[in-house]
């Protein structure tokens, strides 16, 4: 491994640590907005400093994470196999393990991004196996299949879900006939319960917990439904068939993390699928359709949402799209702008940032309910394919990956 290196203080398509406590997909909401302050407002014209880069990491499409000041990332090192490489803050490595058999069909690079807790690492590989790692080691803690175990089915790009932690679980969703999610023991990987099947197959989107009226629901979704489920249990609360306003290509292909604030779930899909604003009764045991709206059909760049606006990319095709606002809670579009193309989008610190997925270029973004206000912007030039892999902010630090290359750049002030 070669590293390019400068002095660095102190990820996600890209990653994020909570303290000692959690780090995992967009931040600690799965929202895309990280807590960092104190960030740059204005870049330089050749972008924010580029202070470590890491390469041959793998081929990869996942995050990167940081906990406890050690940089987790996984890669395709080998015709077959995905492997997870701990790094010190200076690129050092520290262990390498290889933990599940690669993803056969298109695009077999590393796809979900770990969870890591108590110094433990929550992984699916791209077949679905799902593993715990000693985070200090990667020595194996347990292992479980839930696709072949519960005769699950998996949409035809692979397995690309982030595990969701609970206070006693590791959920985990596996579509098909016979159940729809599973959780295991964290400690153990005991299983402990798993719900009815409602017949979706295990679409792409990893899911997140919120908390409504005294209970904790995972909002999940398949390739047909859209459901809440009682983490403590797994009851299903309620689920609502959203495959019913796909009418074009892609149909059940969910990959974005639902959006929530104060009992409204919003969601999006691509391919012209309408994006989809529900509300929670007051009891969490059924929802109701609020508003659609056909621009925001983000593809898989993710959304976020400030001060009552939600900001993503469109989709005009596979490589196409634009950039676009809408109002949370009455769903009109406030503008829809050309910028490159479509990509992915996180926010800190009361600004955005865009990672455009055809040529690599990444912008400082001003929120803006009447324009696409960008203060600045730069390339990545390092890695190869399609830039997909979602930035993150950790410690004033922006995390860019593509492919086989870990950039990290000082957006502190």
């Amino acid at each position: 491994m070669t590293r390019s290196l400068a002095i660095v203080s102190g990820f996600l398509f890209l990653l994020f640590s909570c303290g000692d406590e959690i780090s995992h997909w967009r931040g600690p909401d799965r929202d895309g907005v990280y807590p960092d302050s104190g960030l740059l407002k204005v870049w330089p014209e050749s972008g924010p400093e580029l202070i470590l880069k890491i390469e041959d990491i793998g081929k990869g499409l996942s995050q990167a994470l940081v906990y406890k000041d050690v940089i987790y990332v996984t890669g395709l090192k080998s015709d077959s196999l995905d492997v997870i490489s701990a790094f010190d803050m200076q690129g050092n490595l520290l262990w390498e393990k290889s933990y599940s058999v690669s993803w056969r069909g298109s695009y077999p690079e590393s796809r979900g991004t770990p969870t890591i807790e108590n110094n433990r690492i929550y992984l699916i590989g791209g077949m679905g196996d799902l593993v715990c790692l000693n985070a200090k080691n990667g020595k194996l803690i347990w292992k479980q299949k839930p696709l072949d175990d519960f005769n699950g089915v998996i949409m035809h790009w692979g397995n690309v879900e982030s595990v969701l932690l609970t206070d006693e679980s590791a959920l985990y969703i596996t579509g098909g006939m016979e159940t729809t999610m599973v959780a295991y023991s964290k400690k153990t990987g005991k299983l402990q319960w798993k719900t009815e099947s409602l017949e979706g197959k295990k679409s792409y989107a990893s899911s997140s917990i919120i908390e409504w009226k005294g209970k904790k629901i995972a909002l999940i979704q398949t390739s047909k439904d859209l459901i809440g489920v009682d983490v403590k249990d797994g009851q299903i609360l309620w689920s609502y068939n959203t495959i019913q306003y796909h009418v074009e290509k892609g149909k059940g292909e969910a990959t974005n993390t639902p959006l929530f604030y104060k009992g409204d779930i919003f969601i999006s899909y691509g391919n012209n699928q309408p994006g989809m604003m529900f509300r929670l009764s007051e009891d969490g045991k059924s929802i109701r359709l609020k508003w659609k709206n056909d621009v925001l059909d983000t593809h898989h760049g993710g959304l976020v949402l400030l001060n009552g606006t939600i900001y993503g990319s469109t989709m005009v095709d596979n490589t196409r799209g634009r950039w676009a606002a809408v109002d949370w809670e009455t769903g009109e579009t406030l503008w829809e702008k050309e910028w490159y193309t479509k990509g992915s989008i996180i926010a800190a610190d009361d600004m955005l940032y865009l990672y455009e997925e055809r040529s690599g270029n990444v912008a400082l973004v001003k929120p803006d309910r009447e324009d696409l206000n960008i203060i600045s912007s730069f390339k990545i030039n390092d890695g190869r394919g399609p830039h997909w892999v979602h930035p993150s902010i950790y410690n004033g630090m922006l995390f860019i990956r593509h492919g086989s290359y870990l950039m990290i750049y000082d957006i502190k002030e």
